[in-house]
Formats: C-alpha cells, structure tokens, sequence
C-alpha cells in the first residue's frame, strides 16, 4: 500500500506540475516583468510625444521650403532641420532604451521557459525509473505481495494513470520547447532591431554634425550678408552657364551609347534615395509642388529649363531635383558598386556637381547623387539598396539644398575631367572629375523609380 500512495502522491505532483508549469516559480521576475513593461510604456510615451514635436518641426521646413531662397531663409532651414533632428536623436534613443528593456524581459522569460524545461526533464526522467522498478515485477508477483486483491487492481489502475499522465508531461515539455524556440527567435529579432537602432542614432548624430559646419560655412562665406549671398548665387549662376557650355561640348564629341545599351524601362526598379520617414514628409508640400516626392524639378525640357536655356544651352534638365533640407540622409537606389566620388568644389570658380557619389549597378545603370555635403562611402564599396552614400546639402551648383538625382546607361559613363577633353577651358571646372557620359546615355529616373 505503500508504493501505491507514493505513487498517487507522485501523480498528483505531475498534474499539479502540468497545470502549474504557466505560473513562474519566480515571484521576483513577475515583478521585474510589471516594472518593466510599465518603463517600456513609458518610453513609448515619450516617443509619441517626440514625433508629435518632429511633425511641428517638418510643417514649418514645409513653408520655409516654397519660400523664396534667401540667407535668412537657408540659415532658418538648417536652424529648424537641426532642431527636428535633436528631437529624431531622442526618438531613437527612447527606442533603443525601450528594445533593451524588451531584451530584459524576454532573457528573463528565456530563462524561466528554461526552468521549467529542466524541471520537467527532472520529473519526467524520474517517473520514468519509477514505472521501470515497478515494472520489474509480473502481475502475479504483484497480486501474490499485495495485502488485498483490490490492492493489486488498485496499483495497477495507478500505473495506468502514470502512464497517461508521463503521455502528457512529454506532450507538455514539447510545447514547452517550441515556446522557448519561439522567444529565442524573437530575442534575436530584438537584437537586430537593437542594432539598426544604434545605426539610425550614429547616422543622426553625423547628420547633426554636417548641418552645424554647412551651417558656419555659410555664414563665414556672406558674412550674414543677404547681399553677399545674393551676389554668390549670381555668380554661381554664370561660371555654371560656362561649365555647361563645355560640358555640352564635351557629351557631343563622346559616341553614342545606342539604344542597346539602354536597360529596359520599368517603373520599381529603382528605389526612392531617401527614407520611408523622409517620404512621409513630402505629403506635406505635394499641395506646392504638385507631386508627393518631394521633386522640384523633373528630368528634360522642362519650364524652368526652358526658361533658363542660357544655364542647360537647350539640352533640358539631365537628373531629377529633391528638395532635401541640408543632411538628410542620401540613400543607394539599387545595390551596385560606388564608380567613384568627388568633389567639384575643390576647384575654385566650379559651380557643378559639388560633392558626388556615382554607385554602378548590375544591371546596366548607373545613379549619381550630387550637392551633397558630406559622402559616405569610398570608391570600389559595395553598397545594398538603402545603405547610406551621403547627406544632402547645396554644394556646388545650387542656390538651395536639394538632391541632383541622375540615372545614367553605365555603357556610355566615363569618370574624366573637362581638361582630359580638352587642355584649355573656360570654366573653373578644367581639372574637376566627374561623370560624363554621351547625352543619349542620360536617362529620365521617373522612367525607373
């Protein structure tokens, strides 16, 4: 009568362990749970207030950015992006702080899941020798050592029960397994949005960087002076009339690409250079600029080329403009690798491209993303669609910041300088490098974004 006690004891200590193996047997970490759930909400508090701050911000770079362009208005443009990016700065900080949390809690549960495992494992094994002594004896044996027949049919009937009951205990400790295979492939998703986190914090914090020294740069160079800034423009404006003219000369001299070497058009093969968060800025100026990507101007003959034909000499706009505030940040279109970067202003008296990046693709085009004001990445990198090359600015030709986005046929662009052409130029932009490439090898990027 003993062993058949302890054997309903045991079997009791199953169930109780099957309907209790939810509940922690750490009071402690259900209550580290509470607390953090309650500082992870508070931290998604902040968030939203954060980004309620941000949309305050975005509105107002919205107005300044169909206003006409004056020193007081690029210098607010920078004042209110360094603010909007401070803030974006704390948002991310808050949701790296709020993922770390979420990383304490789940190892937590990871190891109370782990526990339990164990414990199972324990009493499972256990139970298991048990049925294997017991089993040891025949039923005859059993029938001949109990004190009564009914406690022989009693044992037996509880070994019956073990057996149903060990049945479950295992079907328990699978499921138990697979939750904790579940939470482990979630700490590992945590982990990596972690990581992306502290990425999108660096690039902010670089970005915070570069819109303070455009910032000092522009204020060195007019001297707060809305006359010496109109008069930089207006000289911008001429030595690139020149540049254009040489730049021309140079396209029509260099071979047709042929129309064979033109990728197929297809509207999605190329992604949007900017943000999905950027993207969502642009909603509110599609009222002002009659499109809801943020473009100000389009490729070819467009009003304000034609309007300033002494500027493009009759060829049309040869890239798309975005209007970006100074650092946003500046993404690859497609995976590909950098041809090359540079930097035209290192050249007194070249208002062109400014600071540039061109990224070649494995199939057939080319992207080149200028007036940036600081690069990212080197020649020879390989770059993944979205990775960041840069950060917008007004470098070179440009009377405003803004992204010159331009997809070329890869067969027709050369790397080269305007002297490589010709030994003597009329433009500062002689020894400069750039892309340049036969005028039927520049392609319209609305044909591909």
């Amino acid at each position: 009568m003993a062993s058949v006690r302890w054997h309903l004891y045991f079997l009791f200590f199953i169930f109780a362990a099957l309907v209790l193996g939810s509940v922690s047997p750490m009071d402690s970490f259900a209550q580290s749970k509470e607390e953090i759930e309650e500082r992870i909400e508070q931290h998604n508090d902040a968030i939203k207030k954060l980004e309620e701050e941000i949309a305050i911000y975005q509105k107002e770079l919205n107005t300044l950015g169909v206003q006409k362009q004056t020193l007081q208005s690029a210098i607010k443009t920078i004042d209110v992006s360094r603010q909007q990016t401070g803030t974006q700065i704390r948002v991310t900080e808050n949701r790296i702080a709020a993922t770390n949390l979420k990383l304490q809690e789940l190892s937590g549960e990871i190891s109370r899941k782990e526990y339990l495992i164990q414990l199972d494992k324990q009493t499972l094994a256990q139970s298991i020798r048990d049925i294997d002594t017991e089993g040891d004896n025949s039923l005859i044996e059993q029938l001949f050592s109990s004190v009564s027949l009914a406690d022989a049919w009693e044992a037996m009937d509880t070994k019956a029960m073990l057996g149903q009951a060990l049945r479950a205990h295992a079907s328990a400790l699978a499921r138990d397994k697979q939750e904790l295979t579940v939470k482990q492939i979630e700490e590992d998703g945590k982990k990596r949005e972690l990581a992306s986190h502290s990425t999108t914090l660096k690039n902010e914090k670089r970005t915070l960087d570069v819109q303070k020294a455009e910032k000092d740069r522009l204020l060195a160079q007019t001297k707060n002076q809305e006359s010496t800034y109109q008069s930089i423009i207006a000289q911008k404006q001429a030595q690139r009339k020149a540049f254009e003219a040489e730049l021309s000369a140079l396209e029509n001299s260099l071979k047709s690409v042929g129309a064979a070497a033109v990728p197929a058009v297809g509207s999605g093969i190329l992604a949007w250079p900017y943000s999905a968060a950027f993207k969502e800025s642009c909603n509110g100026k599609a009222g002002a600029l009659g499109n809801a990507y943020c473009i100000t101007q389009y490729f070819g003959n467009t009003a304000f080329a034609t309007a300033n034909a002494q500027i493009y000499n009759g060829n049309g706009h040869n890239a798309i403009d975005i209007g970006m505030p100074v650092g946003t940040p500046v993404l690859s279109a497609l995976s590909g690798t950098v041809l090359a970067t540079g930097n035209t202003d290192a050249y007194p008296g070249c208002y062109s491209f400014g600071k540039w990046v061109m990224v070649k693709h494995a199939n057939g085009l080319s992207t080149l993303y200028s007036h940036l004001s600081s690069i990212a990445v080197a020649k020879g990198q390989a770059v993944s669609t979205g990775e960041l090359v840069g950060h917008s600015g007004m470098t070179g030709y440009a009377t405003g910041p803004h992204l010159h986005f331009g997809v070329y046929a890869s067969a027709g662009v050369q790397i080269m300088s305007l002297g490589q052409f010709r030994n003597t130029g009329g433009s500062g932009c002689t020894n400069a490098v750039m892309p340049v490439a036969p005028k039927d090898a520049y392609l319209n990027p609305m044909s591909y974004l």
